[in-house]
């Protein structure tokens, strides 16, 4: 029998009441369990919420400077298991062991980040019009948050939500996502072996219909931070508008590349691999369309194909895999799916586009890393976020019909370009409809101490990460004082 993980709520790892459990899953070999977590429902999050309502006064009572202390001891907690944290991600989550472990250092940055945080940025004096009166603006925590998040960043986007939510002075509860539970389980067991006061951050596992709904629902949240599909992004907006609820919401993509025909072909192919297939093509950020110059279009399309066809598709934890597998069946469907209804639309198959089955593969779910030629914009693979390993080529005439295409969707994550003029790149970072541009780098992999956060349907709210995650957490609150 496989490990049993429990809810955090008021300081201790509770079984939720009605003992039901789910498996926790390793996505490239479905006989390995990693463990069974909490299938909580109403009650357990009411619980966790009112206890985090408890908890708050005296949290936000506590300096913020020592609040962020908690955050730095948690770190060098996180670090010291960094190769077993690691490990666990790649077999609950199927990425490769060199992108988990990047991913744990980057959220023990982002811990030490906002711990610093804890003494900087709280307030700032601003010179009155009017003799004797010293003006300043504070920042106050809203109170409690609730905090969900995805499966495919599930140490780093917890780490983005919950780190600057403490240090303002709020308490947390998270729902993490089903499919990846055990690594924000890991932040939370750090925060409370370094003493973190009771109820301060609490942990739920269960399905979003139950826990998620129960969570959004609970009178005592005054915010909700959100990472993950449109569909329920939205919901969630409706859901909370009306009750004034602040809410932040991280949701799809559709990132273009812009390849120029003054690049050099092998440089926008090593960009074009590394944002299209790498996690498997789990990212919101990650590159599904690449529009090239038609001058360079056949020369870089054969060095692109190439490469693609090169890259090893394996479990995450063999060395010299590039490509580990889709999250679940589900998603692996999700990617066949997309693969079928580009060819039914009449795009041409250049690599890729099957499930791999067989010996290391068999009890996986695996799928070749896809290209598809003479994709047209209105195609529902130019249009639809497949979250997998689908890259779609379009030819542009010229730089002017390449921002075109590139704009021609309804989301507004990420985008980069590819080139050495100038002049081009600074109309393109003018007239890009994207909150992450990148220039000669691929569309996925941003820096913690950045805010995060795209335009149109991408995202709706504050932005994440950078000193300015803490507008989100935080009411200002304005001071006039006449002292003469």
């Amino acid at each position: 029998m496989s490990d049993v993980y429990r809810n955090l709520i008021a300081g201790q790892w509770v079984e939720c009441n009605s003992k039901k459990t789910f498996p926790n899953i390793n996505p490239a070999n479905t006989d390995e369990v990693l463990g069974h977590f909490q299938a909580s429902g109403a009650e357990e999050v009411q619980m966790a919420c009112d206890e985090a309502a408890k908890a708050q006064p005296a949290w936000a009572a506590l300096p913020a400077p020592a609040r962020g202390e908690y955050l730095f001891k948690a770190a060098e907690k996180l670090e010291s298991r960094l190769d077993s944290i690691a490990a666990d991600m790649t077999r609950e989550e199927g990425k490769t062991f060199p992108e988990a472990k990047g991913e744990v250092k980057r959220a023990i940055n982002i811990f030490r980040y906002f711990g610093g945080e804890g003494a900087r940025s709280f307030s700032y004096q601003i010179p009155s019009e009017r003799p004797n009166v010293f003006c300043y603006m504070m920042r106050k925590p809203l109170g409690v948050v609730g905090l969900i998040t995805p499966w495919n960043f599930p140490s780093a986007i917890p780490a983005w939500k919950m780190a600057p939510a403490l240090v303002a002075g709020n308490t947390v509860v998270m729902k993490p996502a089903s499919l990846a539970p055990l690594s924000p389980y890991r932040l939370i067991e750090a925060l409370v072996e370094v003493g973190i006061p009771a109820g301060v951050v609490n942990y739920v596992t269960g399905s979003g219909g139950a826990a998620g709904n129960a969570l959004v629902e609970h009178p005592a949240i005054r915010a909700v931070s959100f990472t993950g599909s449109c569909g329920v992004g939205n919901s969630l907006h409706k859901k909370l508008s009306g009750r004034k609820v602040r809410v932040q919401l991280e949701m799809g993509g559709k990132n273009p590349t812009i390849v120029l025909k003054d690049a050099d072909l092998d440089y926008a192919v090593d960009i074009l691999v590394n944002g299209a297939f790498f996690s498997t093509g789990q990212k919101c950020t990650a590159c599904s369309r690449a529009i090239i110059e038609k001058d360079i279009y056949k020369p870089l399309v054969e060095k692109l194909v190439a490469k693609t066809q090169a890259l090893k598709v394996g479990s995450g934890l063999e060395p010299g895999i590039h490509i580990g597998p889709a999250v679940d069946e589900n998603q692996l469907e999700t990617d066949l799916k997309y693969i079928e209804i580009a060819k039914s639309e009449g795009a041409k198959l250049l690599c890729g586009g099957n499930r791999l089955t067989g010996g290391i593969y068999e009890k996986g779910f695996f799928v070749e890393p896809t290209i598809f030629d003479e994709v047209k914009p209105d195609m529902r693979i130019a249009q639809e976020e497949v979250f997998g390993p689908v890259l779609s080529l379009m030819a542009a005439n010229d730089f002017e019909d390449a921002m075109r295409l590139a704009n021609g969707v309804q989301f507004g994550l990420s985008a980069s370009i590819v080139s050495r003029d100038l002049t081009r790149v600074h109309q393109f970072i003018n007239s890009i409809e994207a909150g992450l541009i990148t220039i000669n780098l691929p569309t996925a992999g941003v820096e913690y101490q950045l805010p995060f956060g795209g335009t149109k349907e991408s995202s709706f709210g504050m932005r994440e990460q950078g000193p300015l995650a803490l507008d989100f957490y935080t009411e200002s609150r304005t001071v006039y004082m006449k002292y003469a």
